[in-house]
């Protein structure tokens, strides 16, 4: 005979807890309130009842209240939380698929776009092969599996209609009959590294308790493939082209030294004007764009060739390129390179490596550069004397670098 429990019963082997509102505040709050207390042990259930039974009085008292409060703006909600109990379960019993929801989930919250589209493919490749798969079931061998999988996928598979909805092992059969090429050791290790967070997530959350594939490395090692710095020659058929698009954020990113981002997301209240010392510009969080790090919010003095370009083309009151955004602008420069191949192997990033080369080539310290393009000050090698103590370079000495740049004789101011 089983145990009896005041306001719960029995049913399937679930105790579940029933409770009658008084008849007064039925027609506000329903005849009962009633709660699976997700346990079969009388004990678990008992302890579960009595939490129960006193967010019972909570809610009688709040609803008592209000219905005798005489004010207009009396609440129809009781803020009131109910206890949410879980199902005991074992270490490791959860499928992948489902706890690749809530890693999502959670993810999504904290990144940016661009970092969550990265980790989501990953997740997807997951899932699609061993998303049915329990936690617990994981072992080094169907990790080494999908190891040999990714090394098999090509950079450009997501942009064919075959692969559509297609697990792990189809998009590495699709392509090696499609394109015959794989990822970079790089790329290959960014989405390993970002399938094995999600199982330290795992492990912090206590739904394992080790990360089965924590001894796994890509086999090749990455082999970084930067970006090249453009040459002056290169500067020059830039901005000769005079890009409709392009030629302001061009300027911007050759004399400043900005990201693409700081600049698509530059507002006409980001120029300051310091009297002798020309104008300046904030490059802050707003509303259209985030900043990489702290190090990156910063003052950087503009060219002469800036500030002209300012009068003449950008009389704007709000941002001062409102049809440009990061994509438009790799869009954009990639075109130009299509037309001019002696543009191969630059990005428009390259216009910031111009800058820092620039600066170097002049003399400047690197810390300087450093405060001028947003990176963490490389004063000294525990950043601790002049990080922590200094206030940073004047804006003196800013206005002094910014004004040695000069831009190749071949293009006119």
């Amino acid at each position: 005979m089983s145990a009896k429990i005041k306001y719960a019963y029995l049913r399937h082997n679930t105790w579940i807890y029933r409770r009658t509102y008084p008849k007064a505040l039925q027609p506000a709050l329903g005849s009962a309130l009633k709660r699976s207390l997700r346990t079969g042990d009388a004990r678990t259930a008992h302890s579960r009842v009595s939490d129960l039974n006193a967010t019972y009085d909570r809610i009688v008292w709040e609803a008592e209240r209000q219905l005798n409060a005489t004010t207009e703006k009396s609440s129809d909600r009781i803020d009131v939380k109910l206890p949410h109990y879980k199902r005991l379960r074992l270490v490791g019993e959860q499928e992948l698929g489902v706890l690749v929801k809530a890693y999502l989930a959670s993810t999504c919250q904290r990144l940016r776009p661009g970092s969550y589209k990265s980790i989501h493919f990953a997740m997807e490749l997951l899932t699609s092969h061993l998303g049915t798969q329990k936690l617990g079931e994981l072992s080094p061998s169907a990790g080494r599996e999908v190891l040999t999988l990714i090394g098999q996928l090509s950079p450009n598979i997501r942009k064919y209609a075959e692969a559509q909805g297609q697990s792990l092992s189809e998009l590495a059969k699709l392509s090696q009959a499609l394109e015959g090429i794989s990822l970079t050791p790089q790329t290959q290790s960014r989405i390993w590294e970002q399938m094995s967070a999600f199982l330290d997530w795992c492990v912090d959350l206590g739904e394992n308790d080790t990360n089965p594939w924590e001894g796994l490395r890509v086999k090749e090692p990455p082999e970084p493939n930067p970006h090249r710095v453009l040459t002056d020659q290169q500067v020059a058929i830039l901005l000769a082209k005079k890009d409709r698009v392009l030629h302001g954020a061009l300027l911007f990113g050759l004399l400043t030294g900005l990201r693409s981002g700081e600049i698509c997301g530059l507002m006409a209240k980001d120029i300051t004007n310091k009297g002798n010392l020309g104008r300046f510009v904030m490059v802050r969080p707003n509303a259209v764009r985030l900043l990489k790090s702290k190090a990156a919010e910063r003052e950087v003095p503009l060219h002469p060739i800036l500030e002209q370009y300012l009068d003449i083309s950008l009389k704007r009151q709000d941002r001062l390129f409102p049809n440009l955004s990061v994509d438009r602008v790799v869009k954009a420069y990639a075109k130009l390179r299509s037309q001019h191949p002696d543009l191969n192997g630059t990005v428009f990033h390259s216009t910031r490596k111009w800058f820092v080369t620039q600066c170097e080539r002049t003399g400047v310290p690197e810390h300087f550069t450093a405060a001028l393009v947003g990176h963490q000050s490389a004063r000294s090698q525990n950043r601790l004397t002049y990080g922590l103590y200094s206030a940073g370079i004047s804006d003196e000495q800013k206005r002094e670098i910014v004004d040695q740049l000069r831009l190749p004789a071949e293009v006119l101011p």
